[in-house]
Protein backbone atom coordinates (compact mmCIF):
# COMPACT_ATOMS: atom_id res chain seq x y z
CA UNK A 1 0.00 0.00 0.00
CA UNK A 2 1.04 3.60 -0.54
CA UNK A 3 2.79 5.09 2.52
CA UNK A 4 3.08 8.77 1.58
CA UNK A 5 1.14 10.49 -1.19
CA UNK A 6 2.08 13.78 -2.84
CA UNK A 7 -1.02 15.57 -4.13
CA UNK A 8 -0.10 17.53 -7.25
CA UNK A 9 -3.08 19.85 -7.03
CA UNK A 10 -4.78 22.47 -4.89
CA UNK A 11 -8.11 23.62 -3.46
CA UNK A 12 -11.09 21.41 -2.79
CA UNK A 13 -9.79 18.36 -4.66
CA UNK A 14 -6.55 18.37 -2.65
CA UNK A 15 -8.56 18.51 0.59
CA UNK A 16 -10.86 15.76 -0.63
CA UNK A 17 -7.91 13.45 -1.41
CA UNK A 18 -6.36 14.26 1.97
CA UNK A 19 -9.60 13.21 3.67
CA UNK A 20 -9.47 9.71 2.18
CA UNK A 21 -5.76 9.40 2.94
CA UNK A 22 -6.40 10.14 6.62
CA UNK A 23 -9.02 7.39 6.64
CA UNK A 24 -6.57 4.95 5.06
CA UNK A 25 -3.59 5.92 7.21
CA UNK A 26 -1.61 7.36 4.29
CA UNK A 27 0.60 10.40 4.97
CA UNK A 28 0.08 13.36 2.63
CA UNK A 29 2.29 15.99 1.02
CA UNK A 30 0.71 19.19 -0.29
CA UNK A 31 2.33 21.42 -2.86
CA UNK A 32 1.50 25.10 -3.02
CA UNK A 33 2.24 28.30 -4.89
CA UNK A 34 2.93 31.62 -3.22
CA UNK A 35 -0.76 32.56 -3.61
CA UNK A 36 -1.83 29.39 -1.77
CA UNK A 37 0.56 29.62 1.18
CA UNK A 38 -2.31 30.00 3.67
CA UNK A 39 -4.76 27.68 1.87
CA UNK A 40 -6.62 24.98 3.86
CA UNK A 41 -5.19 22.15 1.77
CA UNK A 42 -1.69 23.21 2.80
CA UNK A 43 -2.45 23.38 6.51
CA UNK A 44 -4.29 20.06 6.57
CA UNK A 45 -1.55 18.02 4.88
CA UNK A 46 1.13 16.23 6.90
CA UNK A 47 3.83 18.08 4.96
CA UNK A 48 3.81 20.93 2.43
CA UNK A 49 6.30 22.18 -0.14
CA UNK A 50 6.40 25.56 -1.87
CA UNK A 51 6.74 24.99 -5.62
CA UNK A 52 6.85 28.49 -7.06
CA UNK A 53 5.13 31.79 -7.84
CA UNK A 54 1.36 32.17 -8.20
CA UNK A 55 0.85 31.57 -11.96
CA UNK A 56 0.17 27.89 -12.68
CA UNK A 57 2.80 27.83 -15.43
CA UNK A 58 5.42 28.71 -12.81
CA UNK A 59 4.20 26.34 -10.07
CA UNK A 60 1.50 23.69 -10.47
CA UNK A 61 2.53 22.86 -14.06
CA UNK A 62 6.24 22.49 -13.26
CA UNK A 63 6.78 18.73 -13.58
CA UNK A 64 10.38 18.60 -12.40
CA UNK A 65 9.69 20.86 -9.40
CA UNK A 66 6.82 18.61 -8.31
CA UNK A 67 8.95 15.49 -8.73
CA UNK A 68 11.67 17.13 -6.64
CA UNK A 69 9.09 17.81 -3.92
CA UNK A 70 8.23 14.11 -3.94
CA UNK A 71 11.88 13.12 -3.65
CA UNK A 72 12.50 15.71 -0.94
CA UNK A 73 9.66 14.41 1.25
CA UNK A 74 10.07 10.71 0.55
CA UNK A 75 6.67 10.34 -1.12
CA UNK A 76 6.17 7.05 -2.94
CA UNK A 77 3.08 8.03 -4.98
CA UNK A 78 1.50 11.02 -6.70
CA UNK A 79 -2.19 11.83 -7.13
CA UNK A 80 -2.80 14.48 -9.84
CA UNK A 81 -6.42 15.35 -8.91
CA UNK A 82 -8.23 16.94 -11.84
CA UNK A 83 -7.10 19.71 -14.18
CA UNK A 84 -3.49 20.96 -14.10
CA UNK A 85 -1.22 17.95 -14.85
CA UNK A 86 -3.86 15.26 -14.37
CA UNK A 87 -4.13 14.41 -18.08
CA UNK A 88 -0.53 15.12 -19.03
CA UNK A 89 0.98 11.84 -20.23
CA UNK A 90 4.50 13.28 -19.88
CA UNK A 91 3.84 13.79 -16.17
CA UNK A 92 2.50 10.25 -15.73
CA UNK A 93 5.55 8.83 -17.49
CA UNK A 94 7.93 11.02 -15.50
CA UNK A 95 6.40 9.77 -12.25
CA UNK A 96 6.90 6.18 -13.35
CA UNK A 97 10.49 6.80 -14.40
CA UNK A 98 11.13 8.42 -11.02
CA UNK A 99 9.92 5.30 -9.21
CA UNK A 100 6.68 6.91 -8.09
CA UNK A 101 3.26 5.29 -8.29
CA UNK A 102 1.06 7.49 -10.47
CA UNK A 103 -2.53 7.32 -9.23
CA UNK A 104 -4.21 7.14 -12.60
CA UNK A 105 -4.03 5.29 -15.91
CA UNK A 106 -0.86 4.45 -17.87
CA UNK A 107 0.76 7.27 -19.81
CA UNK A 108 -0.12 5.49 -23.06
CA UNK A 109 -3.84 5.56 -22.24
CA UNK A 110 -3.68 9.25 -21.33
CA UNK A 111 -1.91 10.03 -24.59
CA UNK A 112 -4.38 7.99 -26.65
CA UNK A 113 -7.35 9.91 -25.28
CA UNK A 114 -5.55 13.26 -24.99
CA UNK A 115 -6.18 14.27 -28.58
CA UNK A 116 -9.87 14.46 -29.40
CA UNK A 117 -9.08 13.83 -33.07
CA UNK A 118 -7.04 10.69 -32.36
CA UNK A 119 -9.60 9.49 -29.81
CA UNK A 120 -12.37 9.86 -32.41
CA UNK A 121 -10.31 7.89 -34.91
CA UNK A 122 -9.62 5.10 -32.43
CA UNK A 123 -13.24 4.90 -31.28
CA UNK A 124 -14.39 4.61 -34.89
CA UNK A 125 -11.98 1.71 -35.39
CA UNK A 126 -13.40 -0.22 -32.43
CA UNK A 127 -17.04 0.45 -33.29
CA UNK A 128 -17.89 3.13 -30.75
CA UNK A 129 -20.32 5.67 -32.31
CA UNK A 130 -18.94 9.19 -32.78
CA UNK A 131 -20.57 12.45 -33.88
CA UNK A 132 -20.16 12.93 -37.67
CA UNK A 133 -17.28 15.27 -38.40
CA UNK A 134 -13.88 15.75 -39.97
CA UNK A 135 -11.72 12.65 -40.24
CA UNK A 136 -8.83 14.48 -38.59
CA UNK A 137 -7.66 18.01 -37.85
CA UNK A 138 -8.51 20.53 -40.56
CA UNK A 139 -5.50 22.15 -42.22
CA UNK A 140 -6.98 25.62 -42.29
CA UNK A 141 -10.11 27.68 -42.62
CA UNK A 142 -10.76 26.66 -46.26
CA UNK A 143 -10.79 22.97 -45.37
CA UNK A 144 -12.95 23.77 -42.36
CA UNK A 145 -15.48 25.50 -44.61
CA UNK A 146 -15.55 22.50 -46.95
CA UNK A 147 -16.15 20.03 -44.10
CA UNK A 148 -18.86 22.26 -42.62
CA UNK A 149 -20.68 22.41 -45.96
CA UNK A 150 -20.60 18.61 -46.25
CA UNK A 151 -22.10 18.25 -42.77
CA UNK A 152 -24.54 21.20 -43.13
CA UNK A 153 -24.74 23.94 -40.52
CA UNK A 154 -24.77 24.35 -37.57
CA UNK A 155 -21.43 22.76 -36.80
CA UNK A 156 -19.14 22.76 -33.77
CA UNK A 157 -15.61 24.09 -34.13
CA UNK A 158 -13.41 22.36 -31.55
CA UNK A 159 -9.80 22.31 -30.39
CA UNK A 160 -8.25 18.86 -30.69
CA UNK A 161 -6.42 19.21 -27.38
CA UNK A 162 -8.97 21.47 -25.72
CA UNK A 163 -10.99 21.33 -22.57
CA UNK A 164 -13.32 23.47 -20.49
CA UNK A 165 -14.94 24.92 -23.61
CA UNK A 166 -11.77 26.76 -24.64
CA UNK A 167 -11.40 26.89 -28.42
CA UNK A 168 -14.95 25.59 -28.90
CA UNK A 169 -17.75 27.45 -30.70
CA UNK A 170 -21.02 26.66 -32.45
CA UNK A 171 -21.19 28.33 -35.86
CA UNK A 172 -24.30 28.66 -37.99
CA UNK A 173 -22.92 29.73 -41.39
CA UNK A 174 -19.75 30.16 -43.40
CA UNK A 175 -19.24 33.78 -42.40
CA UNK A 176 -19.35 32.88 -38.69
CA UNK A 177 -16.94 30.00 -39.25
CA UNK A 178 -14.43 32.19 -41.05
CA UNK A 179 -14.58 34.77 -38.26
CA UNK A 180 -14.31 32.16 -35.49
CA UNK A 181 -11.57 29.92 -36.85
CA UNK A 182 -8.43 32.02 -36.27
CA UNK A 183 -9.55 33.25 -32.85
CA UNK A 184 -10.35 29.79 -31.51
CA UNK A 185 -7.19 28.34 -33.01
CA UNK A 186 -5.04 31.00 -31.33
CA UNK A 187 -6.80 30.45 -27.98
CA UNK A 188 -6.20 26.70 -28.22
CA UNK A 189 -2.53 27.30 -29.01
CA UNK A 190 -2.20 29.66 -26.05
CA UNK A 191 -3.96 27.41 -23.53
CA UNK A 192 -2.93 23.93 -24.65
CA UNK A 193 0.20 24.46 -26.74
CA UNK A 194 -1.57 22.97 -29.75
CA UNK A 195 -3.80 24.82 -32.20
CA UNK A 196 -5.21 21.82 -34.07
CA UNK A 197 -8.91 22.28 -34.85
CA UNK A 198 -11.58 19.91 -36.10
CA UNK A 199 -15.25 20.08 -37.02
CA UNK A 200 -18.25 18.13 -35.71
CA UNK A 201 -21.90 18.26 -36.64
CA UNK A 202 -23.81 20.11 -33.92
CA UNK A 203 -26.29 17.72 -32.30
CA UNK A 204 -29.56 19.56 -31.66
CA UNK A 205 -30.14 20.27 -27.94
CA UNK A 206 -28.24 17.17 -26.79
CA UNK A 207 -27.81 15.86 -23.30
CA UNK A 208 -24.30 15.47 -21.93
CA UNK A 209 -24.20 12.12 -20.15
CA UNK A 210 -21.06 10.42 -18.90
CA UNK A 211 -20.24 6.98 -17.55
CA UNK A 212 -17.81 6.37 -14.68
CA UNK A 213 -15.59 3.29 -15.12
CA UNK A 214 -13.10 1.45 -12.94
CA UNK A 215 -10.49 -0.98 -14.30
CA UNK A 216 -7.92 -3.09 -12.50
CA UNK A 217 -4.60 -4.23 -13.93
CA UNK A 218 -5.98 -7.64 -14.86
CA UNK A 219 -8.29 -5.97 -17.39
CA UNK A 220 -11.48 -6.40 -15.38
CA UNK A 221 -13.74 -3.36 -15.53
CA UNK A 222 -17.08 -2.15 -14.24
CA UNK A 223 -19.16 0.95 -14.85
CA UNK A 224 -20.66 2.90 -11.95
CA UNK A 225 -23.77 4.04 -13.77
CA UNK A 226 -24.10 7.45 -15.38
CA UNK A 227 -24.06 11.15 -14.53
CA UNK A 228 -26.15 13.79 -16.29
CA UNK A 229 -23.98 16.87 -16.89
CA UNK A 230 -26.17 18.83 -19.31
CA UNK A 231 -26.43 22.04 -17.27
CA UNK A 232 -23.49 24.03 -18.59
CA UNK A 233 -22.42 27.60 -19.17
CA UNK A 234 -19.85 28.30 -21.85
CA UNK A 235 -19.41 24.53 -22.28
CA UNK A 236 -18.48 24.14 -18.60
CA UNK A 237 -20.60 22.02 -16.28
CA UNK A 238 -22.24 23.70 -13.31
CA UNK A 239 -24.83 21.12 -12.14
CA UNK A 240 -24.54 17.35 -12.31
CA UNK A 241 -26.74 14.50 -11.14
CA UNK A 242 -26.79 10.73 -10.90
CA UNK A 243 -28.53 8.82 -12.20
CA UNK A 244 -29.83 10.73 -15.22
CA UNK A 245 -33.59 11.37 -15.26
CA UNK A 246 -33.54 10.55 -18.98
CA UNK A 247 -31.72 7.22 -19.00
CA UNK A 248 -33.72 4.01 -18.79
CA UNK A 249 -32.36 0.53 -18.00
CA UNK A 250 -31.71 -0.36 -21.64
CA UNK A 251 -29.83 2.85 -22.46
CA UNK A 252 -27.90 2.59 -19.17
CA UNK A 253 -26.64 -0.86 -20.08
CA UNK A 254 -25.79 0.05 -23.68
CA UNK A 255 -23.88 3.18 -22.66
CA UNK A 256 -22.12 1.38 -19.83
CA UNK A 257 -20.95 -1.47 -22.04
CA UNK A 258 -19.84 1.00 -24.72
CA UNK A 259 -17.85 2.95 -22.11
CA UNK A 260 -16.07 -0.27 -21.08
CA UNK A 261 -15.37 -1.03 -24.73
CA UNK A 262 -13.85 2.44 -25.23
CA UNK A 263 -11.63 2.11 -22.15
CA UNK A 264 -10.42 -1.37 -23.07
CA UNK A 265 -9.36 -0.08 -26.48
CA UNK A 266 -6.57 1.93 -24.84
CA UNK A 267 -5.58 -0.57 -22.13
CA UNK A 268 -7.14 1.54 -19.40
CA UNK A 269 -6.64 1.03 -15.67
CA UNK A 270 -7.82 3.00 -12.61
CA UNK A 271 -10.78 5.43 -12.65
CA UNK A 272 -11.93 7.19 -15.81
CA UNK A 273 -14.99 8.69 -17.41
CA UNK A 274 -16.37 8.25 -20.92
CA UNK A 275 -18.51 11.18 -22.03
CA UNK A 276 -21.35 10.99 -24.55
CA UNK A 277 -23.77 13.30 -26.30
CA UNK A 278 -27.28 11.82 -26.32
CA UNK A 279 -30.13 12.96 -28.57
CA UNK A 280 -33.87 12.84 -28.00
CA UNK A 281 -34.10 9.42 -29.70
CA UNK A 282 -31.67 7.81 -27.22
CA UNK A 283 -28.87 7.73 -29.80
CA UNK A 284 -25.54 8.39 -28.14
CA UNK A 285 -22.19 9.48 -29.51
CA UNK A 286 -18.71 9.35 -28.00
CA UNK A 287 -17.49 12.81 -27.01
CA UNK A 288 -14.25 12.20 -25.14
CA UNK A 289 -12.69 10.23 -22.31
CA UNK A 290 -11.42 11.98 -19.19
CA UNK A 291 -8.47 9.97 -17.96
CA UNK A 292 -8.70 11.18 -14.36
CA UNK A 293 -11.04 11.75 -11.44
CA UNK A 294 -13.92 14.04 -12.40
CA UNK A 295 -15.03 17.14 -10.51
CA UNK A 296 -18.50 15.58 -10.23
CA UNK A 297 -17.38 12.22 -8.79
CA UNK A 298 -19.23 12.80 -5.45
CA UNK A 299 -22.66 12.14 -7.00
CA UNK A 300 -21.44 8.70 -8.05
CA UNK A 301 -20.06 8.11 -4.56
CA UNK A 302 -23.47 8.92 -3.08
CA UNK A 303 -25.43 6.51 -5.29
CA UNK A 304 -22.93 3.64 -5.04
CA UNK A 305 -21.59 4.08 -1.51
CA UNK A 306 -18.02 3.82 -2.85
CA UNK A 307 -15.09 6.12 -2.12
CA UNK A 308 -13.62 6.65 -5.60
CA UNK A 309 -10.37 8.14 -4.32
CA UNK A 310 -9.86 5.10 -2.13
CA UNK A 311 -10.34 2.83 -5.10
CA UNK A 312 -8.01 4.92 -7.21
CA UNK A 313 -5.34 4.38 -4.57
CA UNK A 314 -6.06 0.66 -4.27
CA UNK A 315 -6.09 0.08 -8.03
CA UNK A 316 -2.85 2.05 -8.43
CA UNK A 317 -0.97 -0.54 -6.35
CA UNK A 318 -2.45 -3.51 -8.19
CA UNK A 319 -5.50 -4.49 -6.14
CA UNK A 320 -8.21 -6.38 -8.02
CA UNK A 321 -11.79 -5.17 -8.25
CA UNK A 322 -13.83 -7.26 -5.78
CA UNK A 323 -17.11 -6.82 -7.71
CA UNK A 324 -18.70 -7.70 -11.00
CA UNK A 325 -21.22 -5.47 -12.74
CA UNK A 326 -24.22 -7.11 -11.09
CA UNK A 327 -22.77 -6.26 -7.67
CA UNK A 328 -22.68 -2.48 -8.17
CA UNK A 329 -25.42 -0.80 -6.09
CA UNK A 330 -27.61 2.05 -7.32
CA UNK A 331 -29.04 3.83 -4.29
CA UNK A 332 -31.26 6.89 -4.58
CA UNK A 333 -30.40 10.08 -6.41
CA UNK A 334 -27.69 12.73 -6.02
CA UNK A 335 -27.23 16.31 -7.24
CA UNK A 336 -24.14 18.51 -7.29
CA UNK A 337 -23.86 22.29 -7.76
CA UNK A 338 -20.52 23.93 -8.43
CA UNK A 339 -20.07 27.13 -6.43
CA UNK A 340 -18.07 29.74 -8.34
CA UNK A 341 -16.59 33.04 -7.28
CA UNK A 342 -18.11 34.93 -10.16
CA UNK A 343 -20.59 37.63 -11.09
CA UNK A 344 -23.76 35.60 -11.79
CA UNK A 345 -25.01 38.08 -14.37
CA UNK A 346 -21.89 38.63 -16.44
CA UNK A 347 -20.38 35.21 -15.57
CA UNK A 348 -16.99 36.79 -14.92
CA UNK A 349 -14.62 35.79 -12.07
CA UNK A 350 -15.01 37.72 -8.80
CA UNK A 351 -11.68 37.66 -6.93
CA UNK A 352 -11.45 39.01 -3.41
CA UNK A 353 -11.31 38.01 0.25
CA UNK A 354 -14.04 35.74 1.63
CA UNK A 355 -15.38 37.54 4.70
CA UNK A 356 -18.21 35.12 5.52
CA UNK A 357 -19.00 31.49 4.70
CA UNK A 358 -22.03 29.53 5.91
CA UNK A 359 -22.29 25.96 4.62
CA UNK A 360 -25.57 24.02 4.76
CA UNK A 361 -25.65 20.94 6.96
CA UNK A 362 -27.87 17.91 7.51
CA UNK A 363 -28.36 14.29 6.48
CA UNK A 364 -27.44 13.67 2.86
CA UNK A 365 -25.63 17.01 2.45
CA UNK A 366 -21.93 17.18 1.60
CA UNK A 367 -19.68 20.20 1.12
CA UNK A 368 -16.38 19.87 -0.73
CA UNK A 369 -14.76 23.31 -0.42
CA UNK A 370 -11.27 24.67 -0.92
CA UNK A 371 -11.72 27.96 0.92
CA UNK A 372 -12.51 29.40 4.34
CA UNK A 373 -13.20 32.78 5.92
CA UNK A 374 -10.21 35.04 5.28
CA UNK A 375 -9.15 33.14 2.16
CA UNK A 376 -8.21 35.34 -0.80
CA UNK A 377 -9.67 34.20 -4.12
CA UNK A 378 -7.09 35.23 -6.72
CA UNK A 379 -7.35 35.58 -10.50
CA UNK A 380 -4.64 32.96 -11.00
CA UNK A 381 -6.86 29.88 -10.78
CA UNK A 382 -10.23 28.48 -11.75
CA UNK A 383 -12.91 30.43 -9.80
CA UNK A 384 -14.66 27.32 -8.45
CA UNK A 385 -14.47 27.54 -4.66
CA UNK A 386 -16.45 24.43 -3.78
CA UNK A 387 -19.18 21.94 -4.52
CA UNK A 388 -22.50 21.34 -2.80
CA UNK A 389 -23.71 17.74 -3.09
CA UNK A 390 -26.97 16.27 -1.81
CA UNK A 391 -28.49 12.78 -1.77
CA UNK A 392 -32.09 11.64 -1.48
CA UNK A 393 -34.15 8.50 -1.93
CA UNK A 394 -35.34 9.78 -5.32
CA UNK A 395 -34.91 12.80 -7.60
CA UNK A 396 -37.78 14.75 -6.05
CA UNK A 397 -36.32 14.41 -2.56
CA UNK A 398 -32.83 15.23 -3.82
CA UNK A 399 -34.08 18.33 -5.64
CA UNK A 400 -36.01 19.60 -2.59
CA UNK A 401 -32.92 19.09 -0.44
CA UNK A 402 -30.76 21.01 -2.94
CA UNK A 403 -33.21 23.93 -3.00
CA UNK A 404 -33.07 24.20 0.80
CA UNK A 405 -29.29 23.83 0.91
CA UNK A 406 -28.74 26.55 -1.70
CA UNK A 407 -30.96 28.90 0.29
CA UNK A 408 -28.85 28.23 3.40
CA UNK A 409 -25.51 28.66 1.59
CA UNK A 410 -23.88 32.05 2.19
CA UNK A 411 -20.67 33.54 0.77
CA UNK A 412 -19.67 37.11 1.64
CA UNK A 413 -16.91 39.38 0.38
CA UNK A 414 -17.12 38.17 -3.20
CA UNK A 415 -19.86 37.58 -5.74
CA UNK A 416 -20.94 33.99 -6.31
CA UNK A 417 -23.12 32.09 -8.76
CA UNK A 418 -25.58 31.05 -6.04
CA UNK A 419 -28.43 33.14 -7.56
CA UNK A 420 -27.96 31.42 -10.93
CA UNK A 421 -27.94 27.96 -9.34
CA UNK A 422 -31.08 28.78 -7.37
CA UNK A 423 -32.88 29.95 -10.51
CA UNK A 424 -32.00 26.72 -12.29
CA UNK A 425 -33.00 24.21 -9.61
CA UNK A 426 -36.29 26.00 -8.91
CA UNK A 427 -37.26 26.19 -12.58
CA UNK A 428 -40.09 24.04 -13.90
CA UNK A 429 -37.93 22.77 -16.77
CA UNK A 430 -35.27 21.45 -14.39
CA UNK A 431 -37.87 19.91 -12.11
CA UNK A 432 -39.35 18.04 -15.07
CA UNK A 433 -35.91 16.88 -16.23
CA UNK A 434 -36.06 18.80 -19.52
CA UNK A 435 -32.29 19.09 -19.69
CA UNK A 436 -29.90 19.88 -22.54
CA UNK A 437 -26.54 21.54 -23.01
CA UNK A 438 -28.32 24.73 -24.14
CA UNK A 439 -30.58 24.73 -21.07
CA UNK A 440 -29.47 28.16 -19.86
CA UNK A 441 -30.24 29.85 -23.16
CA UNK A 442 -33.52 28.01 -23.64
CA UNK A 443 -34.98 28.25 -20.15
CA UNK A 444 -33.05 30.61 -17.87
CA UNK A 445 -32.01 33.42 -20.19
CA UNK A 446 -35.28 33.15 -22.15
CA UNK A 447 -33.66 32.56 -25.53
CA UNK A 448 -35.84 29.57 -26.31
CA UNK A 449 -35.23 28.04 -29.71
Amino acid sequence: MIRKLLIANRGEIARRIERTCRKMGIATVAVFSEADAEAPHVREADEAVLIGPSPVAESYLQIEVILQAARQTGADAVHPGYGLLSENHHFAQACKESGLTFVGPPAMAIAAMGSKVEARRLMTQVGVPVVPGSQGPVAGVEEAVGVAESLSYPVLLKASHGGGGIGMQVVYNEDELRKAFANNQSRAQAYFGNGEMFIEKQVHSPRHIEVQVLFDESGEGIYLWERECSIQRRHQKIIEEAPSPFVDADLRQRMGETALQAARAVGYTNAGTVEFLVDADHKFYFLEMNTRLQVEHPVTEFITGLDLVEWQLRLAVGERLPWRQADVPLQGHALECRIYAEDPHRMLPSPGVITGLVLPEGPGIRNDVGVEVGFKVTPFYDPMIGKLIVHGQNRAESLAKMERALNEYEVSGIHSNLPLLQSIVTSEAFSLGNLSTDFLDRWVFNKKG
